[in-house]
């Protein structure tokens, strides 16, 4: 039998508005679903995503969303049925004539708990009823490479080749192509103009896409979905403005970026001040583009980013593959008051197609409530995230384990809409960069 975790607790007084909000939600259930279908029927949904959330008491919202998850290995197992159910949907969607998916890795071959993830990845699309291999674009795999790893699994990775127009490995060359490789170090020519359905498309990866753009479809999304169930859309959204180009070896446009810290200190503290809640605002500067917790940082005036040391602007001047951060993002900080163990913690979930899937929660014992929670010492606890976060219990109090679940689902979904509306529009070739 699984553990019976419950919701870790929220160390704060301030839970009224989200208990209000869980409630609210478990009442429009009904209107909410018929609307999420509507919307993923007009813009389908990528074929997976993650999305990191961040629960404040009075305030749950999306902080990130990953196009490319890595993490499937932290799912809880009893869950694994429905991760195969959204992956026969997500394919079939995509490429209905499809037997096999094709999967691009990260370059990673030491990395073991991405490979644990990339080990589960194959295993689901597998058990979804596709031959499902691994074609690595790593210039250092150049034959099939067995890899055993630390749960007792092995993973064969070969060399990604072209073909004319496919890609593939061997004598495999199917119709749906994998990302699992989020890009960071460029658009890779093999995977450039192929006749396949590649999921999700180049222009999705990290050398093309913004943040800015994402939470710019986020808000949009959150709006009309606050007025359709009659919330206040700032309960679910966070203030984010777009900042650049900042150099922060040289020194150059941090006044300006110190201009839109202030600007989003001032109006999370209004907003404070007219509902009373008692929390100092902070902001959270990151890069526009990337992943893996690089290139960001917590501030609590203006001040800090004109102080930087030089040790923390070359950290926040790095980002992954060796690339340079100077698009930023200044975001509304959301403090997370959930806790496991007396460890901070914070909700992601997973989802396949328009599915959730399951989740867990990053829980770092070095961090506050304050501070990114992605970062090296982190772990993960699947065994608190083991309900599916789309069955909600009208018997149960709105803050139980698989009604605050719901909550996080919803909001992730509202994430997830937002991606699939990125999706549409780099197919349109209407992408546009950030202005500052």
């Amino acid at each position: 039998m699984p553990s019976t975790n419950q919701v870790p607790h929220l160390e704060t007084a301030l839970t009224g508005p989200l208990l209000e909000l869980e409630e609210h939600l478990l009442n429009q259930q009904p209107q909410i679903e018929a609307w999420f279908r509507k919307q993923f029927k007009q813009t389908p949904a990528p074929f997976y995503a993650s999305v990191d959330l961040r629960n404040a008491g009075y305030k749950l919202a999306p902080v990130d969303t990953n196009l490319f998850p890595a993490g499937f290995n932290n799912l809880h197992t009893d869950l694994r049925p429905l991760a195969i159910q959204a992956a026969q949907n997500a394919v079939t969607a995509a490429c209905p004539i499809a037997d096999g998916v094709l999967i691009i890795p990260e370059n990673h071959t030491r990395n073991q708990f991405y490979l644990e993830n990339l080990a589960v990845l194959q295993e689901i699309l597998l058990a979804a009823g596709y031959e499902a291999r691994i074609g690595s674009i790593n210039p250092e795999i150049t034959e099939p490479t067995e890899l055993s790893l630390p749960s007792g699994k092995t993973l064969t990775l070969e060399p990604l080749t072209r073909q004319e127009d496919r890609v593939g490995v061997a004598d495999f060359f199917p119709c749906a192509v994998l990302l699992n490789n989020d890009l960071s170090g460029g658009r890779p020519e093999i995977l450039e103009n192929i006749d396949q359905t590649l999921l999700p498309p180049l222009d999705l990866g990290w050398a093309n896409r913004y943040k800015t753009e994402h939470f710019g479809h986020y808000q949009d999304i959150t709006q009309e979905f606050a007025q359709l169930i009659d919330i206040d859309p700032w309960l679910i959204t966070p203030l984010s403005l777009p900042c650049g180009p900042v150099n922060f070896k040289e020194r150059t446009g941090l006044e300006t970026l110190a201009d839109s810290v202030n600007e989003v200190l001032k109006k999370t503290q209004t907003y404070y001040d007219n509902h009373d809640i008692d929390c100092q605002p902070f902001a959270i500067i990151k890069s526009d583009s990337g992943t893996y917790g690089m290139a960001i940082m917590s501030v609590n005036n203006p001040e800090d980013v004109l102080s930087l040391n030089r040790k923390q602007r070359n950290k926040m001047s790095s980002a992954k593959e060796g690339r340079v951060a100077e698009q930023m993002l200044v975001q509304e900080g959301v403090y997370t008051f959930e806790n496991i163990d007396d460890a901070v913690a914070e909700p992601v979930v997973y989802m396949i197609h328009n599915q959730v899937v399951g989740g867990f929660y990053r829980v770092h014992t070095g961090k506050s409530a304050t501070d990114n929670l992605n970062s090296p010492g982190m772990h993960f606890q699947s065994l608190s995230f083991q309900t599916a976060c789309a069955t909600p219990d009208q018997n149960q109090a709105p803050d139980a384990s698989p009604n605050r679940f719901y909550a996080y689902g919803v909001v992730a979904r509202l994430a997830l809409l937002a991606a699939a509306r990125e999706i549409d529009q780099a197919k349109r070739g209407l992408l546009s960069e950030p202005s500052a």
